[in-house]
C-alpha cells in the first residue's frame, strides 16, 4: 500500500511536471513565434530599407552614369569637332598646296614649252645657217675665206699684235695668210690655210659606189700633197723665213682623217718641212709661241733687272753705313745721358746734406775740391 501511494504520487508529480513542461513549452513556443515574427518584421524592414537604399543608389548611379555619359559625349563631340576642323584644315592646306604645285607645274610646263618653241626657232635658224654654211663651203673661194677668218681669229686671241701679220707678202711675191714672228733661231714662220673638202665629202658619200669612194680617197690624198707642195714652194724661203711652214686645216674631221688613215701623207708633209695642224693643235702651237715670246721678253729685261739690283745693292750699303753712324750717335747720347744722370744724383745728394746740416764748412770745402778734381 505505501508503495502504491508512492507510485501514484510519483506519477502525479510526473504528470504535473509534464503539464508544467507542456505549458512552459507552449509559452516558449508562443514567445518563439513572437520573436520570429518580430525578427521577420525586422528583417522585412531591413530588406525594405536595403531595397530602398539599393534603389536610391541605383538611381544615383544612373544619374551619375548619365551625367558622365553626357560629359563624355560632350567631350567626344568637342574632340571630334576639333579633329574634324584639324582634318579639314589639313585637307584645305593640302588642296591649296596641291593647287599651288599644280599651278607651278603648269607655269613650268608653259615656260618649257616657250623654251622649246624658242629652241625650235633657233633650230630652224641654225638649219638655215647650216644650209648657208654648206653653200658657203661648197665654193673654193668661200672655203678659203672661211679658213682665213678662222685662222685670224685664233691668232688674234692668243698672240700679241707685234708677233704676227695677216696677208703678208714675201720677197718672192707670194702672199701668205699669216706669218708668226718668233725669236731666233726660229724666225718668221708662214701659216697658210687649206681646206680640201670636196673629195673628202665624196669619200663618205653613201650614195656613191665603192669605186667612186676609192677614187675620191686617192684624189683627196693628191689634193693634200698638192697643198703641201704649194706651201713648201712658196712660203719656205730661208733666211727670210724659217726652214719650215704650217698648213692650217680648218676642219677637225679632215685633220683627223689625214692623221688617222693617211700616214703616208703626213710623212710626205714632214719631208717637205710642212706641219699640218687643226684648230686645236694650232692653239697649242700658238700658246707655245706665246710662251717663247714671253721668255724672250724676260731675257731682254734681264740686264735692266741686274742694273736695278746693282743700284739697290749700293743703296743698301749706304743705308747700312748710315745705320751704323746712327747707332754710334745713339750709344754716345746714351752715355752722355748716363753721365748727366750721375752728376744730377750727386748734386741732389749734396743739396740733401746741406739741408740736413751734416757737414761743416772745412769738410765741405775739402770734399768739394776732391769732387772737382774727380770731375
Amino acid at each position: 500500500m505505501p508503495e502504491t501511494l508512492l507510485i501514484i504520487t510519483a506519477v502525479a508529480i510526473l504528470l504535473v511536471t509534464m503539464a508544467f513542461l507542456v505549458i512552459r513549452l507552449g509559452m516558449l513556443s508562443s514567445m518563439m513565434r513572437d520573436l520570429l515574427g518580430q525578427q521577420a518584421r525586422m528583417m522585412e524592414d531591413k530588406h525594405r530599407d536595403m531595397l530602398k537604399d539599393l534603389h536610391e543608389g541605383l538611381a544615383n548611379q544612373g544619374d551619375r552614369i548619365s551625367e558622365a555619359l553626357a560629359k563624355t559625349s560632350e567631350q567626344l563631340r568637342g574632340t571630334m569637332e576639333a579633329r574634324l576642323d584639324q582634318i579639314s584644315g589639313r585637307v584645305t592646306e593640302r588642296l591649296d598646296e596641291g593647287f599651288k604645285k599644280t599651278n607651278e607645274t603648269f607655269i613650268s610646263v608653259m615656260t618649257r614649252l616657250a623654251t622649246i618653241d624658242e629652241a625650235q626657232k633657233k633650230i630652224d635658224s641654225l638649219t638655215t645657217n647650216m644650209v648657208s654654211l654648206q653653200e658657203l663651203l661648197g665654193d673654193k673661194r668661200s672655203r678659203g675665206a672661211f679658213g682665213e677668218v678662222q685662222l685670224e681669229a685664233l691668232v688674234r686671241n692668243i698672240l700679241p699684235v707685234a708677233a704676227y701679220s695677216m696677208q703678208y707678202t714675201l720677197s718672192n711675191g707670194s702672199r701668205v695668210d699669216c706669218v708668226l714672228r718668233l725669236p731666233p733661231p726660229t724666225g718668221m714662220v708662214a701659216v697658210d690655210s687649206k681646206f680640201p673638202l670636196e673629195n673628202f665629202h665624196r669619200m663618205f658619200d653613201r650614195d656613191a659606189d665603192e669605186a667612186s669612194r676609192t677614187s675620191a680617197q686617192r684624189q683627196f690624198k693628191a689634193d693634200v700633197k698638192k697643198h703641201v707642195d704649194d706651201i713648201a714652194g712658196k712660203y719656205i724661203l730661208p733666211p727670210e723665213t724659217c726652214d719650215g711652214a704650217v698648213m692650217f686645216v680648218p676642219a677637225e674631221a679632215v685633220f683627223a682623217e689625214i692623221h688617222a688613215y693617211h700616214s703616208d701623207v703626213v710623212d710626205y708633209a714632214m719631208q717637205k718641212q710642212v706641219w699640218i695642224v687643226s684648230p686645236t693643235t694650232l692653239m697649242a702651237v700658238l700658246n707655245t709661241a706665246r710662251a717663247v715670246l714671253k721668255d724672250m721678253e724676260t731675257r731682254e729685261q734681264v740686264h735692266i733687272i741686274k742694273h736695278e739690283l746693282s743700284r739697290l745693292g749700293k743703296d743698301f750699303v749706304r743705308f747700312d753705313e748710315r745705320m751704323k753712324k746712327l747707332a754710334d750717335h745713339i750709344r754716345q747720347a746714351n752715355q752722355d745721358v748716363e753721365e748727366v744722370h750721375i752728376s744730377s744724383r750727386k748734386i741732389s745728394q749734396r743739396f740733401a746734406r746741406i739741408d740736413a746740416v751734416d757737414v761743416d764748412v772745412p769738410e765741405l770745402e775739402g770734399k768739394h775740391a776732391l769732387e772737382s778734381d774727380e770731375n
